[in-house]
């Protein structure tokens, strides 16, 4: 059964595998910040893989400075034995942009691996973590165009509010009630 744990290096040639699957499209909740070309990952990502993940999990702490914008959170990858089936990002909190249209909680699943319940079980065992982290209700958005996101957030008990710049909000109780 997949399994959310926290960013290891031993997954570099499956989480590389991962990203050749998404050939250049974004990669929600994996950390992997502005440019997500394939030539980017195999140069820059690839070649100091251990720095990469180390900055992932240091990202949590309330103590590493972080760029202009952004805000702690923490990354999970979402895996299976020696496989790795995607990313979730807890935002620990909301600045405008995550506000408007990110959300709390982003997540990706694998192309090979989608549409086997990944995402719906990874969002699942997100909520408790979000709770622990004191978030009371936890903001979800995703694309107008994405139903398969859009079912797993509902899935998750996920209320829709509203849309704002072709990102549908919604928001979950983490503790389901």
């Amino acid at each position: 059964m997949a399994t959310l744990i926290t960013p290891d290096a031993r997954f570099r040639s499956s989480w590389l595998a991962a990203a050749e699957e998404f050939d250049g499209e974004r990669m929600d909740g994996s950390g992997v910040y502005g440019d997500t070309s394939l030539e980017r990952i195999r140069t820059e990502i690839a070649g100091d893989f251990s720095s990469f993940v180390q900055g992932l999990v240091a990202y949590r702490l309330p103590d590493t400075p972080l760029p202009e914008g952004y805000v702690h959170c923490t990354h999970l990858w979402l895996v299976e034995g020696d496989e790795f089936l995607g990313s979730l990002a807890i935002r620990h909190t909301l600045n405008d942009f995550l506000f408007e249209q990110g959300g709390h909680i982003g997540y990706s699943v694998r192309p090979s691996a989608r549409r086997q319940g990944h995402a719906a079980r990874a969002l699942q065992d997100a909520l408790p973590i979000a709770c622990a982290l004191g978030i009371a209700r936890v903001l979800v958005t995703c694309a107008e165009d994405n139903a398969g996101s859009r079912a797993v957030i509902e899935k998750n008990g996920g209320v829709y509010e509203d849309s704002r710049k072709g990102a549908r909000r919604y928001w979950i109780d983490p503790t389901g009630q």
